[in-house]
């Protein structure tokens, strides 16, 4: 498997490459091509000079011998770099500047094709050695000489060449060539080095985040990612996000934990029960008076195990994905009232007295009315439960800002604040509760919990001087 670090350094390295590779021939090209353009612009205005020249001079009647045109060609040769020819129209070669031609030649002549393109064309441009004249090929403009005659005529008396060598203008290219090559090559070096760099300073966390994952995997839930966090860029998003991540799944597995653990003593003890006191019976270390007693104690706890089982499906059912809260309209007074009455023995035998603040029309809401029954339900049984006898219980529904308030309100003992938040977890249970609550298993409050935030609503409780209130929401229809 390639690395991120591995494909970002090649994809920089390529465009880096490819740049430097196009813009250094566009450059480089250009150069040359403008240098050279530049030198046969020179030339061709050279070899016009001295045609202009020569033919001033003959109509004056001089000699191309004279000093003074000798001196005139090779101040322009010697100026301009270039080597200067003077011939005739059939190309016999009369004069030359210093070097223009090789030496040992007896009669330099130029050659006719380019004496005839003269004679043609009017001028001459090319890459060539005339025929030999030269040692290497040169850049030659040539001209012929024009003169007119007493009858007003013209004819071409001469021809006049301009060559220039190339070799210096091959030597300046190669020579930018060379400063572009070496320049090219820093800045790529430096690139790559900067692109290395930044690679590694970007994959290094991504490593330390994957090594912590393989480590939350292997079940080191507390492993996170340190030294990330106060970057303000994508990794430190990232390093934020893997350890909020971590910290939610370290408290699941800690939840998952205990509601093992919780599961097991809470089906351990009347397991224990039963058995204990079935293996006395069969023993006989129970006398057989008794045996009607222990019976009866075995089967509390067999319910008190069954109902603990049909909450757990009932909890297992809630939390499911397949689970859909169904969305209705009904009339949440109703549903209190009469999860009251189906109540009303288990208030009659503690005695409480009932203050209802319900209105006299119906408040509907949306919402699954068998799960809000069994929400009610719940709250009831609690506030019954854990109510003082001969103290008065009340239950209030108001509608206030597009919901509805249903509260459930008992006096017994106050709950410590400490406590109050717990009360929603699964098996939760006081201290005070587990030995007087033995029909409880701790799941109502949790199942609660879980039916209002399948329907997106919220429940609240207080607990001050004896006085214990429960209050949750629904949407009004």
């Amino acid at each position: 498997m390639k690395s991120i670090y591995g494909r970002q350094f090649s994809m920089m390295a390529a465009i880096i490459l490819i740049s430097f590779t196009l813009l250094g021939s566009a450059f480089i090209t250009l150069t040359y091509q403008y240098t050279l353009r530049e030198k046969q612009e020179a030339l061709e205005r050279n070899v016009d000079f001295i045609a202009d020249f020569t033919s001033a001079m003959k109509s004056n009647g001089a000699s191309l011998y004279d000093a003074s045109y000798k001196a005139y060609v090779g101040s322009i040769a010697s100026i301009s770099d270039a080597y200067v020819l003077i011939c005739r129209t059939d190309g016999r070669v009369l004069l030359y500047s210093d070097g223009a031609i090789r030496s040992g030649l007896a009669a330099p002549t130029v050659p006719a094709s380019v004496c005839g393109e003269i004679a043609q064309n009017g001028s001459y441009q090319g890459m060539t050695t005339m025929g030999g004249l030269f040692p290497e090929r040169r850049y030659v403009s040539g001209r012929a000489v024009v003169q007119s005659d007493f009858l007003g005529q013209t004819h071409e008396t001469n021809l006049v060449f301009v060559a220039a060598n190339t070799s210096s203008l091959t030597e300046l290219w190669r020579a930018v060539a060379t400063i572009f090559l070496f320049t090219s090559v820093g800045v790529l070096c430096i690139a790559f080095i900067s692109s290395s760099v930044t690679s590694l300073h970007q994959t290094r966390p991504m490593k330390e985040i994957a090594d912590a994952a393989r480590k939350f995997g292997h079940g080191e839930f507390d492993a996170r990612v340190t030294g990330y966090e106060n970057r303000k860029d994508e990794v430190g998003e990232l390093a934020e996000a893997f350890n909020a991540m971590a910290e939610s799944l370290s408290k699941a597995e800690a939840k998952r934990s205990e509601f093992i653990a919780n599961v097991s003593h809470e089906l351990k003890t009347p397991m224990t029960t039963i058995a204990g006191f079935a293996d006395g019976i069969l023993d006989g270390t129970i006398p057989p008076e008794r045996e009607k007693e222990y019976l009866k104690t075995i089967s509390s706890e067999t319910r008190r195990l069954s109902r603990l089982v049909r909450r757990m499906l009932d909890l297992s059912r809630l939390q499911s994905k397949e689970n859909v809260t169904a969305q209705e309209q009904f009339d949440v007074s109703e549903v209190m009232l009469r999860v009251l009455v189906s109540l009303e023995t288990k208030i009659n035998a503690r005695h409480l007295d009932v203050d209802t603040a319900i209105p006299d029309g119906p408040v509907t809401v949306w919402g699954d009315p068998d799960a809000i029954t069994q929400v009610c339900y719940n709250l009831l049984d609690n506030a019954i439960k854990f109510s003082t006898e001969g103290t008065t219980m009340g239950i209030s529904v108001t509608a206030k800002g597009g919901k509805a308030y249903v509260s459930v309100r008992n006096t017994g003992e106050t709950i410590p604040p400490e406590e109050l938040a717990p009360l929603f977890d699964r098996f939760h249970k006081t201290d005070r509760s587990r030995s007087e609550d033995r029909d409880g298993v701790g799941l109502g409050l949790y199942i609660v919990k879980t039916i209002l935030g399948n329907h997106k609503e919220n429940i609240t409780v207080t607990s001050e001087n004896g006085v214990t209130e429960f209050t949750f929401t629904l949407t009004l229809a």
